[in-house]
């Protein structure tokens, strides 16, 4: 399964709906926003990609109660998760949350195959030793928004555990 990896989008729709659109052409098959969307109104044009995207709030929270009925108002394609998931697609573990020191400590405990997190505002793709003898794929996706950093998402399968980390507009 391929997947879509998106953070700290702070309002700025174009990016955000770049990157679902581009990820969506490459065979994306769901999201995963992992904080910092801020107002529920930049999802408008994102559930017209038909994409699903699963989606924690950061610490920019914007209107919860309305990111809360948007989402239930739409929920084919937005699951609104609250702070964090623990999710499984492809028979893959998968775990969300905004901060990377939380991200951290959960790859640690050798739980999940893959911790997303975001806020750090740079896209980081790194294993991480488990307390399990394992190890666990950790990625943040920079900043769709280009805050501080370029426009970056990442793009992977979750069947094999490949991911590359993908600049806005980039040719595929």
């Amino acid at each position: 399964m391929k997947i879509c990896i998106v953070s700290d989008s702070h309002d700025h729709r174009e990016p955000l709906v770049a990157a679902l659109k581009e990820a969506y052409s490459m065979g994306a098959q769901v999201a995963l926003h992992c904080g910092d969307l801020i107002a529920a109104s930049t999802l408008r044009d994102v559930i017209k990609i038909g994409l699903p995207v699963h989606l924690i709030h950061g610490n920019n929270v914007g209107d919860l109660y309305y990111l809360t009925k948007f989402s239930n108002d739409h929920s084919q394609i937005i699951h609104y998760h609250g702070q964090d998931k623990s999710l499984e697609l492809a028979n893959r573990r998968i775990f969300m949350v905004h901060y990377p020191h939380y991200a951290k400590a959960m790859a640690l405990t050798g739980d999940f195959d893959l911790v997303c997190n975001g806020h750090e505002h740079s896209a980081i793709i790194e294993i991480i030793p488990n307390i399990k003898g394992g190890k666990t794929l950790r990625i943040d996706p920079g900043s769709v928004a280009g805050i501080y950093s370029p426009s970056t998402y990442v793009f992977g399968d979750l069947d094999t555990l490949e991911f590359t980390i993908r600049y806005i507009g980039e040719p595929t």
